[in-house]
């Protein structure tokens, strides 16, 4: 009884340890890639999760056996409201990490930032940062998005920072002083066709066993008292329960990332209609989409109303983009 007559491969992947919950609603994003261009860009975006559709398309993925004709595709709707860029932080960075050096705010802020934090404005803090801009290593856009402004309940907002890249350090941040207080919108940073990687919280389903939370096999019915418990925890000794071993604990609620995403369309609804996005009534959860959106291929985690973020690919830095052709928008 203290072996296994065969051999088989660990049931749970150690990737995603600690399976606990997420310490907030909103994801963060700790990577960001280095794009190469002349002029500053932004990095990514932001928006909230409104439902899933059908989009008929052309298959322009050459060298398969589907290629040009008709492919209907599984697709995942975001709601993405206008982001105002509220201030600018600077970086250096040493063999401890990075720091912060500078924190420079509009003068014309939202009024409901008051319910996340405090932040004034100072004209002496533009002096400050551009005599340490020489010193900064990075520069970061300190972003504001409203949930009340695509009908969300919620009136605390969401403020994250966004990276910049592109030029240098100093076009970097004449280019954020030029925006500062202003709107961004998704068509301009982001372009149709292109590839994103998603960051989101997933749905969470609470306490399970090691059964459904790691796919571990069910014991046989003789099997003494249990029939979903873990065969064995260990061996005598030492006598300690391996991380590794399967146990019950929370399931879901977990911060992930889904790669290359491909964006299919992106509009607005006074410009299109709609009655062209939204199902009769709305989608389940959400309600009408009114202002900007876009559409990805896939699904992505997380449930309706709840915050996604949006990054260029990083490991797709060379793709060509190439706008799909739809065919039909099909509401579920």
């Amino acid at each position: 009884m203290g072996h296994r007559k065969y051999s088989a491969p660990r049931r749970g992947s150690v990737a995603f340890r600690p399976r606990a919950r997420a310490k907030s609603l909103e994801p963060r994003i700790r990577t960001w890639p280095n794009m190469r261009s002349e002029k500053p860009t932004f990095l990514g975006f932001a928006g909230f999760k409104a439902g899933e559709i059908h989009v008929l398309t052309i298959d322009d993925r050459e060298r398969t056996p589907n290629f040009g004709k008709h492919f209907l595709n599984e697709a995942t709707v975001i709601v993405t409201p206008p982001l105002r860029i509220i201030g600018i932080r600077g970086y250096t960075e040493d063999y401890h990490g990075r720091h912060a050096v500078f924190d420079i705010y509009a003068k014309d802020l939202p009024k409901k930032l008051d319910r996340k934090f405090q932040a004034k404005f100072s004209q002496e803090a533009f002096s400050k940062a551009e005599l340490v801009l020489n010193k900064v290593t990075s520069i970061m856009a300190i972003v504001a998005i409203l949930p009340n402004e695509v009908n969300i309940s919620q009136k605390k907002p969401f403020v994250f920072e966004l990276a910049v890249s592109g030029a240098d350090i100093k076009n970097q941040y004449e280019y954020l002083k030029g925006l500062l207080g202003k709107q961004i919108r998704a068509a301009d940073v982001i372009k149709t066709g292109q590839f994103v990687d998603v960051f989101g919280i997933t749905r969470g389903k609470g306490v399970e066993g090691p059964v459904t939370r790691f796919g571990i096999k069910r014991k046989q019915h003789k099997s003494r008292k249990s029939v979903r418990a873990v065969g064995t925890l260990g061996p005598i000794s030492p006598a300690v329960v391996m991380y590794t071993v399967a146990r019950q604990g929370q399931r879901g609620f977990h911060q992930r990332t889904e790669y290359n995403k491909r964006i299919l369309m992106m509009s607005n609804t006074e410009s299109d209609g709609q009655n062209l996005i939204n199902p009769s009534g709305g989608f389940k959860h959400f309600g009408i989409i009114k202002g900007d959106y876009m559409v990805l291929k896939g699904s992505i985690p997380g449930v309706p109303k709840r915050i996604i973020k949006l990054r260029h690919a990083i490991r797709r830095t060379n793709a060509k983009i190439i706008e799909p052709r739809v065919i039909e928008v099909v509401a579920q």
